[in-house]
């Protein structure tokens, strides 16, 4: 197996196979950040907007995968997605509760709401992209790749995905960091390894 390519999205920054492709202003926030590169990537999904933080990251990091391996929709791929982070929907969690705890204001907004589970950002992705592969979230203290090297192997060699999307995804308020790459069976730009997977984050 190999890794194809892979992304960073940290520090106002996105840099694809360690090129930078973005940068943004140090005294930018993360909504100010995603916002500029959103439109300099060109990225089209009118939902992208409504989308909580978590997904918004998710689904940059992952389109400027995609673009880069020229994924169509149109062209059905099995590309499966397999994601982790630390703390889970925990910077919408916050929202949701702040919408619930006044009982003479008790509005929850749905808009919210939708966004309290950490996999839904993969449905964004699918929907995007069009990918019916198995998907999976999962949450670890700290980066788990040995767990993700093997997760991703197996669905390769068990024929339910052709190639992996996955890594490490996680906000929290100001705080972000996205570290994704492709995992095939294709030659890639370094071996699909946990020492390179670790070398890489």
């Amino acid at each position: 197996m190999f890794i194809k390519s892979y992304c960073h999205i940290k520090n106002n920054a996105i840099l694809l196979n360690g090129e930078l492709i973005f940068k943004g202003q140090q005294e930018h926030s993360f909504k100010e950040f995603i916002k500029l590169a959103y439109k300099d990537l060109e990225t089209d999904y009118s939902k992208f907007f409504k989308m909580d933080n978590l997904s918004k990251l998710a689904f940059l990091g992952a389109d400027v995968l995609l673009k880069q391996e020229n994924v169509e929709p149109e062209n059905e791929e099995n590309i499966a997605l397999v994601f982790s982070n630390n703390a889970s929907s925990l910077d919408t969690d916050r929202k949701y509760q702040k919408s619930i705890e006044d009982n003479n204001n008790f509005y929850p907004s749905p808009a919210v709401f939708v966004y309290t589970l950490p996999n839904i950002c993969m449905g964004e992705i699918s929907i995007k992209h069009k990918l019916y592969s198995e998907n999976s979230f999962f949450i670890f203290e700290n980066f788990n790749p040995e767990y993700l090297y093997a997760y991703s192997e197996g669905l390769i060699k068990e024929n339910k995905a052709e190639k992996v999307l996955c890594g490490w995804v996680n906000v929290d308020k100001e705080e972000y960091t996205a570290f994704l790459y492709l995992v095939t069976k294709e030659k890639g730009i370094m071996p699909h390894t946990i020492k390179e997977i670790n070398s890489r984050f």
